[in-house]
């Protein structure tokens, strides 16, 4: 007893002195451009003894300011933790670099030995990881433990970026006999797709240190996945794995199974909205009832999968003491199907563990000739992909030689505007060209509302307030796209308002429509929508008396909710 007491006691103070280490300015919203605006934290950081972590979230920092931090930085020898999430909205990109540079040459010359890495929510592109490669690289990050780069929009190339960066770590940190051990990464909503995912996946099996892995919403389809799944069996402590809402299919679902194999430590498995179908499901199942001791949770939610294959994953749990929640929502179970999976959990005394079912799709048609043609699918835009890059190398080596080849050059392929729309980023957007608007406005059913609403948040979706390319690019498109949508008389524009509302969960939907991840993009076109003449104004009252309740559904976009919300109260008042 008295052990316990004093376990708990050292446990306390060791807490304590974490705390005591650190030095906080989180969500102070200050405006930070200068030295001068910088005064009172530098003299703060230059006279805290043994300063172990530095929180700057929910502040906006210019270069001058970052320099000044940095300069009071070099000396603090002790310190481990950055925690510098959110801390430059309102800059321009081309800020971020040396501001992050700074900081980073900074904590080199203390010979600090950092644990934590916080840039989440920084929006720096690829750009931005160049900025933290030098520090990446260096003995500071040898003792890694988290890399928190969340909703950073690296997009691929960052993505490789950060691959490199961490394999070099390794490599020099292995070299002087302590290799580096990163335990937790979340990188989610960054647009990795195939070939960041892929990159990133190389340093995981690596490292083989990882007990968290948070790659949610990245545009990853089954090659990608695949990489991971391989990836995964070299990091055999893994509790944590979430890829929610990437694109498995039935390939990357089994794979994933066959790593699963491999993790016994495994605690929590979020593969919701991963179109995992029924034979992944089945796979994992498999996996699932032949191991995972210690599992606690199972998200298996919107994937299509079918009755036989649900029963079967509600099975696999069986046995499993720890298990706190299943997730089958979402799926294609239909009434009968729900009821029988509700019954095989009641009858393990788990159903309390099964989540709601509330949001289920029926029964399919024909689920296994859609799952072939999908699969189909796949390999044919893998085809076009490989023949693309065939043109494309063609075309490059005829305008070298001055077009000199006998045969006149093919014509150029025409932008995609279906790839944007499925995966939108902002390069996809900007290389559609300066006809980019008539081009979505003539991929997109105008009179469908739900389908104009969905296009609508989709295009919104890259805006950058930063980039007034990608700026204009996204507003020009909206502006064409409902102008059309508003003028023409089958459009029903109340329709389309209760679509959007739907879609960004302020309202609940008869049809379980599944609301999207509300970014900040969505709310600042909304804005600029509602203030152009083609938007009626008796829609403007609906919109504000939504946007005004203490919604989550908007809890990540607060600047931009409120910005939206005066916009919408000005727009009434002056009508």
């Amino acid at each position: 007893m008295a052990t316990d007491i004093v376990a708990q006691l050292a446990d306390s103070l060791a807490k304590t002195a974490v705390e005591e280490g650190e030095l906080s300015y989180k969500g102070q919203g200050r405006k930070l451009d200068n030295a001068q605006s910088v005064e009172e934290i530098v003299k703060e950081i230059q006279d805290f003894q043994g300063l172990q972590a530095l929180r700057l979230e929910g502040n906006t920092i210019g270069v001058e300011a970052a320099q000044a931090i940095a300069k009071a930085l070099e000396t603090k020898s002790e310190f481990k933790c950055c925690y510098w999430s959110d801390m430059f909205t309102g800059r321009l990109r081309s800020e971020i670099p040396p501001a992050l540079n700074s900081l980073g040459d900074a904590l080199m010359m203390a010979g600090a030995r950092l644990t934590v890495l916080d840039l989440s929510d920084n929006a720096f592109g690829p750009d931005g990881v160049k900025g933290i490669e030098k520090l990446l690289k260096s003995t500071a990050c040898h003792t890694l433990q988290e890399l928190r780069l969340n909703n950073c929009g690296m997009g691929i190339g960052g993505g490789k970026i950060l691959a490199a960066s961490l394999i070099e770590c390794h490599k020099k940190s292995s070299a002087e006999g302590a290799p580096l051990s990163l335990k937790v990464f979340i990188a989610g909503r960054n647009r990795l797709e195939n070939d960041g995912a892929t990159a990133l996946a190389q340093a995981f099996q690596l490292m083989g240190s990882l007990e968290e892995v948070h790659m949610p919403q990245n545009g990853i389809n089954h090659p990608g996945v695949t990489a991971l799944a391989t990836a995964m069996q070299h990091n055999s402590g893994l509790r944590v794995l979430n890829l929610n809402d990437n694109t498995f299919t039935k390939k990357g679902a089994i794979a994933m199974a066959q790593a699963l194999k491999h993790l016994r430590s495994i605690q929590a498995i979020n593969f919701g909205d991963c179109l995992v179908r029924s034979e992944g499901a089945l796979a994992i199942a498999e996996i699932v009832s032949d191991g995972l001791p210690i599992l606690k949770e199972l998200n298996l939610s919107f994937g299509e999968i079918t009755e036989e294959a649900a029963v079967a994953v509600a099975q696999a749990v069986k046995g499993k003491a720890q298990l706190e929640k299943l997730d089958l929502n979402g799926n294609s179970l239909g009434e009968e199907g729900c009821e029988a999976v509700r019954e095989v959990m009641n009858s393990m005394n788990m159903g309390d563990l099964l989540g709601s079912l509330s949001d289920d799709d029926g029964e399919p048609e024909d689920d296994d000739e859609e799952e072939d043609e999908d699969e189909e699918e796949d390999e044919d835009e893998e085809e076009v992909d490989e023949e693309e890059v065939e043109e494309e190398e063609e075309e490059e080596e005829e305008e070298s030689t001055g077009n000199l080849l006998s045969t006149p050059p093919s014509a150029p392929r025409p932008p995609d505007v279906s790839s944007f729309l499925s995966f939108p980023s902002p390069d996809k957007l900007l290389k559609l060209g300066a006809k980019r608007a008539l081009l979505i406005e003539q991929q997109v059913d105008v009179s469908d509302a739900t389908k104009t609403a969905e296009a609508f948040l989709k295009i919104s979706s890259v805006y950058k307030e930063e980039n007034e390319d990608v700026k204009s690019a996204v507003l020009d498109s909206v502006d064409a796209l409902l102008k059309k949508a508003f003028a023409t008389p089958s459009f029903q524009g109340y329709s389309f308002v209760s679509s959007l509302l739907v879609l960004l969960g302020l309202i609940k939907s008869e049809d379980k429509v599944k609301p999207v991840l509300v970014v900040p993009g969505h709310l600042q076109a909304l804005e600029h929508v509602v203030r152009q003449d083609y938007f009626p104004k008796e829609n403007v009252a609906v919109l504000e008396a939504f946007v005004s309740r203490n919604s989550k559904a908007l809890d990540s976009c607060d600047n931009a909710r409120n910005r939206l919300h005066s916009t919408l109260q000005t727009v009434q008042s002056d009508s």
